[in-house]
């Protein structure tokens, strides 16, 4: 199965990158969830966890606010004012 190339970051730092099979974000039209083949797409996130599951079944959680989510050809950047793992 493909994998999702992820970056995860905020103002000051990247806070994780890596690969994922599945994230899901809170967005302020509700959360969405991503897999592989995603079509693009940008999105406002909302204040609240971004839910990661690496391709092994691990899972990662980060706190993220004031930002967006940018899909593109399996490549998913988290890009936040503020973000951190939990």
């Amino acid at each position: 199965m493909a994998a999702l190339n992820v970056s995860v970051v905020s103002a000051e730092q990247e806070i994780w990158s890596g690969e994922a099979s599945m994230v899901v974000a809170k967005t302020v039209e509700g959360e969405i969830g991503i897999l592989p083949g995603h079509e693009p797409m940008l999105a406002i996130l909302a204040s609240g966890e971004v839910r990661l599951t690496l391709p092994d079944g691990e899972k990662l959680t980060a706190d993220a606010a004031d930002g967006f989510l940018s899909v593109q050809s399996n490549s998913v950047q988290v890009v936040a004012s503020r973000a951190a793992l939990v």
